[in-house]
């Protein structure tokens, strides 16, 4: 097996990283390795998947703990020592026995097999992964295929661990219950506990004859092609949940689910604000003073429009139900257009004498009324 990079050095990171580290991490190399922008690329596609697998753990409370304590081994069932699942059973000297003390006192502690059983079913893990979606893409949904590694049922024993052929068999250690008695001396007298069969693990069954495939782990790690349905009017950062298409349950459990987080890349015209959009719209100094018929961008394409004349600077003109429609509803937002007068440069010297002598035409107390109220604050503020 190739020896798997340390999870933290894939995301850049220092070990004891916060959430909200990871996740900054995770977001910005998932972008740059994304198969979406780096087409063809093996190499960029090799390390997208091992991106998303570093981020699937350490993103997991639960996972991050193991990986921080026992690495690899703690966390991947095909790495040796199948994830750790099901608890230990000794291997830390006298600390088994110190648990079964103190289990028996408080009902637990110390890592103790006095929890559920290593063969009842296991709910599978979750799996994080990511997908970068266009802003129109947003606006109207898609159905995006994205790959995933996950843990599977081994297709060769059924999941059993057991080779073909064969099957597992009762512990003649504990007789198929998984836990043994043990008495012990102790400084409270002659104390009786249950531990986990060190025999079988606490499973119960032993197995003669692994399968060659999953080595008796009775899960294997398949490339998966999943379709996902994205709904329209979805956001930046927020995640889609699939329902069991996480990792395979372990003993008959469930299996998990997979947690697609969107990436929308930025629009050129658009930009969002909650359910609504806004564009900023260019006209003339002309088509601000008389008036004009302009074409308007929206999300469902292009609408005529008519500008009324003396539109000034900033004025925003509001296109109602043409944002974007809102999560699982029928409703939409508003698109909000943001006029911009632009002022002409590259004049000849006659434009700038018409200009003038259109300007000399004007009545500043009709025309100009903004600009008269301004200095007449001023002359106000300067006479006090």
């Amino acid at each position: 097996m190739a020896e798997k990079r340390d999870y933290y050095e894939v995301l850049g990171l220092s070990k004891g990283a916060s959430e909200d580290e990871l996740k900054q991490a995770f977001r910005k190399l998932s972008r740059k390795y994304h198969p979406d922008f780096n087409p063809g690329d093996k190499e960029a596609e090799e390390k997208f998947k091992e991106i998303n697998e570093a981020y699937e753990v350490l993103s997991d409370p639960d996972k991050k703990a193991r990986y921080d304590q026992f690495g690899h081994a703690g966390v991947d069932p095909s790495y040796g020592g199948g994830g750790f699942d099901g608890g230990f059973s000794g291997g830390f000297g006298d600390m088994g026995d110190i648990s079964d003390i103190f289990s028996s006192f408080f009902g637990g502690g110390f890592g103790s097999s006095s929890g559920r059983s290593a063969n009842a079913p296991r709910r599978g893990q979750d799996i994080q992964t990511n997908v970068n979606i266009s802003f129109m893409e947003a606006c109207f949904g898609k159905k995006a295929d994205i790959t995933i590694n996950r843990m599977e049922k081994c297709p060769d024993c059924g999941g059993s661990g057991a080779e073909a052929g064969t099957s597992p068999e009762t512990c003649p250690e504990c007789h198929g219950t998984g836990q043994v008695k043990v008495t012990q001396r102790t400084p409270f007298g002659m104390i009786s506990s249950q531990k986990a069969c060190s025999r079988c693990g606490g499973k119960g069954k032993v197995i003669n004859s692994p399968c060659h495939k999953c080595h008796g782990n009775g899960r294997v790690s398949v490339s998966k092609n999943i379709t996902v349905d994205i709904p329209a009017g979805i956001d930046d950062e927020q995640t889609i949940r699939v329902s069991g298409q996480g990792h395979s349950g372990i003993n008959g459990g469930p299996a998990g689910d997979l947690h697609v987080t969107v990436t929308v890349r930025p629009d050129a015209i658009f930009e969002r604000d909650g359910y609504d959009v806004h564009t900023e719209m260019p006209i003339t100094f002309v088509q601000a003073a008389l008036g004009a018929e302009v074409t308007v961008p929206t999300i469902d394409g292009t609408v005529k429009y008519t500008i009324p004349e003396g539109t000034q600077p900033g004025t925003i003109f509001r296109f109602k139900n043409k944002g974007i429609k809102k999560l699982n509803r029928s409703e939409r937002g508003n698109q909000f257009v943001h006029i911009t007068i632009e002022v002409p440069s590259n004049l000849t010297k006659k434009q700038k004498d018409l200009l003038k002598e259109f300007d000399s035409s004007l009545d500043d107390s009709k025309n100009y009324k903004k600009r008269n109220s301004f200095f007449d604050k001023i002359k106000q503020a300067f006479e006090k």
